[in-house]
């Protein structure tokens, strides 16, 4: 009887240290992105074959699939990437809250890509992710980019001659011109901008990583410089994230994926 109470509690005791090691990984995507750009560029396959089980993807009242509790599991979310930051902000703190809801205990770990970072900081200074406990950023303009300056530049154009640029550049001159919203959000952090007021806020005490393009000249990618991805930069984050270069553009690729799985394997 004795030892049947040991063998009891032993396993009571190694179900318990496998659930708390549970986590759950939120990926965000970026401007003009969609959950399904982390299938595309093959990171999802590269997280599932390192243990993160793709278990749905968040997308307003879609309902999603759970995970087990005692294994990693990872969702994609499906944010309106036009809309203002604010906007985006408030439906990514309402999918954590219902995968909070789902996964009671377990921590949260948010990826994501360029703007999307930007998303996912502004929930972390409103407070609203406190089950989360890191940040990985990938190429995110955390302190503008001057490529957001010359897209608002190149779209202010008034009717009727904008739908001739509009028809010359397949739609995309219309689809550019309706996120300017977003686009001043991610202008370079001077004062009276979204982003100044944003990297002055208090940030929670949680693990933060940057994913770096330095580029093939070292000054960064094609749309963010490298200095504006590096957290370490944004002042209430000095000296608070580590910084891990990945060759490549500004695009998701499978570089970033291996970066990705090499991070979370160092979060505890």
């Amino acid at each position: 009887m004795k030892a049947a109470n040991s063998l009891f509690l032993l396993l009571l005791l190694l179900t318990t240290t496998v659930s708390a090691r549970a986590d759950v990984l939120i990926l965000v995507h970026g401007y003009m992105g969609s959950a399904v750009s982390w299938e595309r560029s093959g990171i999802n396959a590269l997280l599932e074959a390192n243990g993160w089980r793709r278990s749905g993807i968040l997308a307003g009242p879609q309902l999603i699939v759970a995970g087990g509790a005692s294994e990693n599991k990872s969702y994609a979310v499906e944010l309106p990437s036009l809309a203002p930051v604010m906007v985006q902000a408030d439906h990514l703190q309402a999918m954590l809250r219902r995968v909070s809801a789902l996964h009671p205990g377990e921590s949260l770990i948010i990826a994501a890509h360029s703007a999307g970072g930007v998303v996912a900081r502004m929930v972390l200074a409103r407070a609203g992710a406190p089950q989360a406990k890191a940040l990985i950023t990938v190429a995110s303009p955390h302190l503008g980019t001057a490529r957001a300056v010359q897209a608002l530049e190149a779209t202010d154009t008034p009717w009727p001659f904008w739908l001739v640029e509009n028809f010359f550049s397949n739609g995309a001159y219309r689809a550019v011109k309706s996120s300017r919203g977003v686009l001043i959000d991610l202008t370079p952090a001077i004062p009276g901008t979204l982003l100044h007021w944003l990297n002055t806020q208090p940030h929670p005490e949680i693990a933060y990583y940057s994913i770096v393009t330095p580029g093939p000249v070292g000054l960064g990618d094609e749309l963010v410089p490298v200095f504006s991805q590096d957290m370490n930069n944004v002042p209430a984050l000095q000296g608070k994230s580590d910084a891990v270069a990945v060759v490549g553009g500004h695009a998701l690729n499978p570089q970033v994926g291996i970066a990705l799985t090499e991070i979370l394997a160092r979060i505890d």
